[in-house]
């Protein structure tokens, strides 16, 4: 088909009568001229895009080779990575206006995008490459300008959210120190590339004179009535609609050369990330290769980091997500997960284009790119990834920075102190071999010896609940619900060692893989079917990361809780689910919850002993952290507030039970020790016990008159 033009002076006509087609003039009014050089802008737009998308791509190949396959099973990638951005579920999570928005955006974007290339390919492929009849007519036409409009409007919308977000509401987390102009013009262009395409259709509807079938295109058709009740006639939208035209075109043109260059390139490179992310990443933290150097340990130049790092860098969109969980940045500490990586995507910027003289990547204190303050203020708790829309791996690349503070000798005072311990009693509290299993003494039956019997079960027992006092009593508990319930189970007494969890998470690589084998020479020394650990850290670190030391048993590790709810079900407790009627609140521990997902085990538990169980606020995968991860339990910071007094307060006023809430309940070592000392420092000694859920349980036993006897160290005693 094509529509008869007169000239400059003449409108357009479009006939949906008998003997025309229903359909819209393309490069009305624009001339061959036009057309010729709108062709060749759009020639130059796309090769500056590939060449823009080419570069980004050059740069990460010259990034180290990572450690973990990034692109295997391709196919099933791209597919579970579309799933990701088409359902927008990671942008819902904690924000569900963020998240409606950003679905808005997307969808119509890509409907718009979709549409012009359906455009393209008629005009420029169909009709005039291969010679044959347009299919922009009829029934089709109509169906895409009802679907172009609605999408369009939705996109419209949502962007102008965004604005009304990060403008009138400013919205705290979408401002920082990165944020620059950059931030603003990307949003105002797509704003104004939406609009601008609903002013160039209301004028061309009100300049070929209100074409009957045109009402499908009902928001072209209100501006269009907007523009003659301004009075605008038709001549004049005809004479004004080139100015409009190439105004909108060279807007769409400049934004698709400028996308590589700029912060919608994360249009490309989110989507990349989330191609390429490891489902273990955090939790299961790379070896280093065994022929590394000290030097060659941690990053100590941009090109140490791995090609998937540097796409992580390049695919933050600086919404800051990860800096509003993060529970080190809530607490003052000088951390900002959005911060580390943009300054190390500013840096490789920098040395690229050589405005900056290379440097440190970390260090203590002088003119790094990060400081070790910051790298040690990170409690791997995860929140930063588990919140990042785009999958970006931030702890990984945490632990490495420490890696390098490691390997350098900057490691902090405190933090070496229990490394030392550690090294040398294979434990952190440095306290001798043979105390490890003192805490059995005050029960008045034996714990049985994992290394002289076969067991079902072989109980990791764990630093803290076997010299801490406090953590003590959460073991005798657990091992007086075992004896209770009958459990087959057997502890490594002082052949255990410290489980290098957190040993790892500092940097210490080296002390890891040493406590690992030899944690798992003690394991295979002994007959056992399972192992249940008192820690989410110890059963993080077995679960996941034992097996590159050999470890054949990951599969059969669990945590307390989950041996506790079997239990449970079962009826081995007796317990008929009324024996106690407190009111508590249970705080999900990061390693438990965020980093292996179990989250039903301890409610399970907790609600079986009788109690009204009142949900934080921030739950489950939103948990916030207890503030002692990643060593941060064996270092001193100036905070305001501490991590575990804002969660006790949190537990206080903002559940629905508020002050009426009896108990804190845990199901970790280390956030029991952390939780007692914010029920200190806090002020909250009158206002709230911390109870380990198997303290509940034995007074739910002990209420109910079972054969556990004298049950009754609950956190009560323990004070």
């Amino acid at each position: 088909m094509r529509i008869l033009s007169g000239d400059m002076g003449m409108y357009w006509t479009v006939l949906s009568q008998a003997g025309g087609e229903t359909t819209r003039p393309t490069f009305w009014r624009i001339g061959h001229v036009g057309e010729a050089v709108f062709y060749g802008l759009s020639a130059m737009a796309i090769a500056l895009f590939l060449y823009g998308v080419y570069h980004r791509f050059a740069t990460y190949a010259k990034g180290s080779e990572d450690p973990t396959e990034r692109l295997s099973d391709l196919p099933g990638r791209v597919v579970s990575a579309a799933k990701l951005v088409a359902s927008n579920e990671k942008q819902f999570d904690r924000d569900l206006v963020a998240g409606l928005m950003h679905t808005f955006i997307l969808w119509g974007f890509l409907t718009l995008l979709i549409g012009t290339t359906i455009l393209a390919i008629d005009m420029d492929i169909w009709t005039k490459a291969l010679g044959q009849e347009s299919f922009f007519v009829g029934d089709f036409y109509l169906a895409y300008s009802l679907v172009m409009d609605g999408m369009g409007l939705l996109f419209v919308v949502g962007v102008g959210v965004a604005l009304y977000r990060r403008y009138w509401v400013r919205n705290e987390r979408l401002w920082g120190k990165h944020t620059s102009a950059e931030d603003g013009l990307f949003v105002w262009a797509l704003f104004l590339l939406g609009v601008g395409g609903y002013v160039t259709e209301g004028i061309r509807i009100l300049g070929t004179g209100f074409p009957d079938f045109e009402t499908v295109s009902f928001v072209g058709w209100f501006v269009a009535d907007v523009f003659q009740l301004a009075g605008v006639n038709a001549d004049a939208a005809a004479s004004a609609y080139p100015i409009v035209w190439w105004s909108h075109s060279i807007l769409a043109l400049a934004f698709i050369a400028a996308l590589p260059y700029g912060k919608p390139f994360h249009m490309i490179s989110s989507y990349a990330n989330l191609v390429t992310r490891d489902e273990d990443a955090g939790r299961r933290l790379p070896k280093v290769p065994e022929d590394a150097s000290p030097e060659e340990i941690g990053p100590s130049e941009i090109e140490d980091f791995t090609w998937k790092q540097l796409l992580d860098h390049d695919a933050c969109t600086k919404c800051g997500r990860c800096s509003s969980v993060c529970p080190a940045k809530a607490s003052g500490r000088p951390l900002d997960p959005r911060d580390v990586i943009l300054d190390l995507k500013n840096y490789r910027e920098d040395l690229e284009s050589g405005d900056r003289e290379e440097v440190d990547i970390v260090a203590d204190g002088g003119t790094s790119v990060i400081d070790a303050e910051t790298m040690e203020s990170c409690m791997s708790c995860m929140a930063c990834m588990d919140a990042c829309p785009v999958d970006i791996e931030h702890v990984t690349q945490f632990t490495e920075m420490n890696r390098r503070l490691t390997e350098s000798g900057q490691m902090n005072k405190n933090v070496e102190d229990a490394v030392m311990n550690v090294f040398q009693k294979g434990n952190t509290f440095g306290d001798p071999d043979r105390k490890r299993p003192d805490w059995t003494e005050e029960l008045d039956f034996e714990v049985p010896d994992a290394r002289e019997e076969s067991v079902e079960y072989l109980w990791y027992v764990g630093d803290y609940p076997s010299y801490d006092e406090r953590n003590q009593h959460v073991a005798r508990s657990l091992a007086k619900v075992f004896e209770e319930a009958g459990v087959d189970y057997g502890i490594l007494y002082e052949d255990e060692q410290n489980d290098g969890n957190d040993i790892r998470r500092v940097g210490e690589e080296g002390l890891f893989e040493m406590v690992a084998e030899d944690n798992i020479e003690a394991f295979e020394s002994c007959d056992y079917d399972k192992i249940v650990c008192t820690d989410p850290h110890s059963y993080n670190t077995f679960s996941n990361e034992y097996d590159q030391f050999g470890f054949e048993n990951a599969d059969s590790v669990y945590h307390y809780t989950q041996v506790v709810e079997d239990l449970v079900n079962r009826g081995a407790l007796g317990l008929s689910g009324t024996e106690l009627d407190d009111t508590v609140t249970y705080h999900d521990p990061c390693h438990l919850g965020r980093y292996n997902g179990e989250f039903e085990a301890p409610r399970e538990v907790v609600r079986a002993t009788g109690v009204t169980l009142d949900e934080m606020p921030r739950n489950r995968s939103d948990s916030f952290c207890c503030g002692g991860g990643g060593g941060g339990l064996w270092m001193d910071f100036d905070e305001e507030p501490k991590p575990s007094e804002e969660r006790l307060r949190e537990a206080l006023e903002d559940t629905d039970a508020g002050h009426g809430v009896d108990r804190f309940v845990v199901a970790c070592p280390m956030c029991m020790t952390m939780y007692e000392d914010g029920r200190k420092t806090g002020g909250f000694e009158d206002d709230i016990e911390v109870t380990d859920v198997t303290e509940l349980l034995v007074e739910a036993i002990e209420a109910k008159g079972g054969a556990a006897g004298s049950v009754g160290e609950t956190s009560a005693a323990a004070d």
